[in-house]
């Protein structure tokens, strides 16, 4: 699979209806992202079996509790287990204060190193880059700084076409200069193989918008354009939109326009209000405006094959 998305914790400020605080954990080729971290994350990794030992990058949206209290728990815990490589942390303003004076007076000296990635608020930015994707963040509208995060695979290398080139005796460097889109060449300079008679074109490059803690901002669509999978905060039905606005969330409603408006593929809602023990309001009215919606369910996975 190219992208998976695995739904830890789904909701609001409080635990309630056994929906935990936020916390989602993004796979990309193999690469794990551990995406806001709020209370009990541990567990809810534990649960699903997920070794943390393989979490290299944890990336936190805002400081609302809910989105990572949970982290100095999940820090401490890898330490705990012996972790010696470097952990990535992208972070708002004033987290790297924070887990500096949380391990100061605990008296903690980590057995691996931090790096923090700051962000800054209402700027789009770059934050992270590997040979396999790029993250941007992706400026909300909250009580606090806060921030989405857009990933987007880089350009896949060609594909090799086996029925084709089964037959030949190519060595491992040929064929990675094959995947590279090069053509294969005699030691005089000419041309054996042409590139193309060997090879497919890359498979399509996806991505994921993460919109965390946000009023309705339809200005984000741009940036998001065609996004393959978009998970948006829906903390509230319509009935609440008032509400919504002044405690700076969205309604179902709005997080569907926006998935509409940025001709997403697939939506998934999430960040619920503890008002709502059954959650079908929710997505029945975000379906009326956008019928590809699915509910962020505790477990659940969502995959880019």
């Amino acid at each position: 699979m190219s992208l998976e998305l695995q739904i830890l914790g789904s909701n609001s400020a409080a635990f309630a209806h056994r929906r935990h605080h936020t916390s989602q954990l993004f796979r990309i080729q193999n690469q794990l992202f551990l995406i806001d971290c709020g209370e009990g994350t541990q567990l809810l990794l534990k649960k699903h079996q997920i070794k943390i030992s393989k979490i290299d990058h944890i990336l936190i949206s805002h400081l609302h509790g809910d989105h990572y209290f949970g982290l100095i728990g999940l820090l401490s815990t890898m330490h705990l287990f012996g972790r010696q490589k470097d952990l990535t942390l992208v972070a708002p303003p004033g987290l790297a204060e924070i887990i500096t004076l949380q391990l100061k007076h605990s008296q903690t000296w980590l057995s691996y190193n931090i790096d923090f990635v700051e962000w800054t608020p209402d700027q789009v930015e770059l934050v992270f880059e590997n040979a396999l994707v790029t993250i941007h963040t992706i400026p909300m509208d909250h009580g606090v700084p806060c921030s989405g995060f857009l990933f987007k695979e880089k350009e896949k290398r060609r594909r090799i076409h086996r029925e084709v080139f089964k037959e030949l005796n190519l060595t491992p460097l040929e064929i990675s200069k094959l995947k590279n889109g090069e053509d294969i060449l005699n030691t005089d300079g000419a041309i054996r193989y042409e590139n193309q008679e060997l090879t497919l074109d890359p498979h399509p490059r996806y991505s994921y918008a993460y919109c965390s803690d946000t009023r309705f901002k339809p200005s984000i669509t741009e940036q998001i354009k065609d996004v393959n999978l978009l998970y948006h905060e829906s903390t509230f039905a319509d009935d609440m939109e008032e509400r919504a606005h002044t405690t700076f969330h969205s309604t179902a409603k709005e997080a569907a326009t926006v998935a509409k408006e940025a001709n997403a593929d697939k939506l998934i809602l999430g960040h619920f209000s503890a008002r709502y023990r059954e959650l079908d309001v929710i997505l029945d009215e975000a379906r009326t405006v956008f019928p590809e919606t699915e509910l962020a369910i505790e477990g659940t996975k969502f995959q880019v094959p």
